[in-house]
């Protein structure tokens, strides 16, 4: 069945980056769009980033255009957020996912897919 194994989380100075990271195990994830999601207590979860199966296409949510960079490696069947300029609002529990769909292209409505969330989620905390 999948598994997934998400790292890099840490705290971190407004300011700073991180770079999270998404192993993905028991499927391979060639033909499967894949995201990253933000939890945070009391909220909904909420959709961060997306990248399309094949991997050119793109989509963030507003607060973090510019700042943060979604990658996929296929070869490792792995997941990537790159997060640079952290602010304090971008404190929480990230989780990375994989679509149920194959050959899914991201757009504004990615979050509202099925996804596979199976991992523990990797704590990013912001704060000076």
């Amino acid at each position: 069945h999948v598994q997934m194994a998400e790292s890099g989380g840490g705290l971190v100075q407004p300011g700073g980056s991180l770079t999270l990271s998404c192993e993905v195990s028991g499927t391979s994830t060639d033909n499967y769009a894949m995201g990253w999601f933000r939890q945070v207590p009391d909220k909904e979860r909420e959709g961060i980033s997306c990248i399309s199966w094949r991997g050119g296409g793109t989509y963030y949510e507003d607060s973090v255009k510019g700042r943060f960079t979604i990658s996929r490696d296929k070869a490792k069947n792995a997941l990537y957020l790159h997060m640079n300029n952290l602010k304090p609002e971008d404190t929480g529990r990230y989780f990375c996912a994989l679509d149920t769909e194959e050959h899914s292209y991201c757009s504004g409505a990615w979050s509202r897919w099925t996804f596979h969330v199976r991992g523990q989620g990797t704590q990013v905390t912001v704060s000076s």
